[in-house]
């Protein structure tokens, strides 16, 4: 694994806003960034990446069977009492899901290890899909990166089967937050996939879906929603008005609600508990008191933190990192500190994708700080 430097395409910025990248620069920094790539080895992405995503990703699975089954671990995991039936049951169902991504900490050498899983409402999949990849193709066709280059990338062509092999009720409603522009992006990316796979489709926003008299969820002409796609977390509907009427409201959520149990902290310590010692697992433990200062080597998360904010880092050494965010009320879990791979002072992180149940691919996060957050830099990567 090296990051290699390279000049970038000249009319990357022009580009981007061809093909629809409105995301591709934060408050006037970038976030896409090609000024340099990661490197790795056929063998590291086959061996060190894509066997322990699918093996990590069939413990998860099983972790959920036990969960749905265990009301001791579901109130562990703070699912809401009255919502513990419905979580279940969209398991037992086996209500389809689309997609899910691992954070992983990977430096070329030894095992990946486990940061945490992004089950429910996962981003980056846009930029990890189609735009790392058109980057690629023209790299190579510029005679800038060589002619053998491969990556890891198989995102649209699994979503497209995952999409035609789905039985729903159409139109299949898109949805996500207004104001937001990557979730925006995210959204109509997976949209238009399931266009060209042949389904009918709508985008809504998730404040113009309205509530009818009978309780079933409805759009901005009053027709049934029968089939969402909700960018939009479990833990949040659980909580909202809304909320009471999801049961019986009629409507297919994908992601499912027992996606729920993945999209929380706390299942990396149910991960742990069942599998200690596992090579791509941390030590992970529920936290008992988080008012308690910190042990030098450990990490505080909170189970339903997001874009690292409240994540609080005390090194080996006892240095802290902290990064500020509106989670920190809730429970939380204890990891054991595993930092960052560091290459030329840029700490680096793995996305690895699970479309359906198979992985698909990378994508590569950066910060100058050991907290992944929304403003990290994303990098593509080759495999040669």
């Amino acid at each position: 694994m090296k990051r290699i430097r390279i000049a970038p395409r000249p009319d990357w910025r022009e580009t981007a806003e061809q093909f629809g990248f409105g995301f591709h620069t934060f408050d006037g920094e970038p976030y896409w960034d090609e000024s340099a790539y990661y490197q790795f080895s056929l063998a590291q992405i086959e061996n060190d990446l894509e066997d322990p995503t699918r093996e990590i990703h069939e413990m998860c699975l099983d972790l959920v069977a036990r969960v749905v089954d265990s009301e001791q671990w579901l109130e562990k995991l703070a699912i809401p009492a009255q919502y513990r039936d419905f979580v279940r049951r969209s398991w037992k169902e086996r209500q389809p899901h689309l997609y899910g991504r691992m954070d992983l900490s990977y430096d070329g050498h030894g095992p990946a290890k486990l940061l945490e899983t992004n089950y429910d409402t996962p981003t980056s999949l846009y930029e990890a899909s189609i735009f790392q990849y058109l980057w690629l193709d023209q790299q190579i066709q510029r005679g800038q990166l060589p002619s053998e280059s491969d990556q890891f990338n198989s995102l649209e062509e699994k979503l497209t089967d995952l999409f035609r092999g789905l039985f729903i009720e159409t139109p299949f409603y898109f949805s996500s937050v207004k104001g937001s522009v990557e979730d925006r992006g995210t959204v109509e990316y997976l949209r238009d996939i399931a266009r060209e796979a042949g389904l009918q489709t709508h985008l809504i926003d998730i404040e113009d879906i309205g509530l009818d008299t009978r309780g079933t969820f409805v759009d901005e002409s009053n027709a049934p929603i029968r089939t969402l796609f909700k960018l939009y977390p479990w833990e949040h509907m659980f909580q909202e008005e809304f909320g009471a009427a999801i049961e019986k409201s009629g409507t297919l959520f994908i992601e499912p609600a027992w996606k729920s149990i993945l999209s929380n902290k706390g299942a990396l310590a149910l991960l742990w508990e069942l599998h200690e010692g596992h090579p791509n697992l941390l030590p992970t433990f529920f936290d008992a008191d988080p008012t308690q200062p910190l042990a030098n080597g450990w990490v505080r998360k909170p189970f339903f933190s997001r874009e690292g904010a409240n994540i609080d880092i005390r090194t080996d050494n006892g240095r802290r990192v902290y990064q500020n965010g509106p989670y920190g009320s809730g429970p939380s879990v204890l990891q054991k500190f595993h930092p960052l791979p560091c290459f030329e002072g840029h700490y680096t992180v793995i996305g690895s994708w699970m479309i359906g149940d198979q992985p698909a691919g990378i994508g590569i996060r950066e910060d100058d700080s050991l907290i992944t957050k929304d403003t990290s830099r994303f990098l593509p990567h080759i495999i040669r």
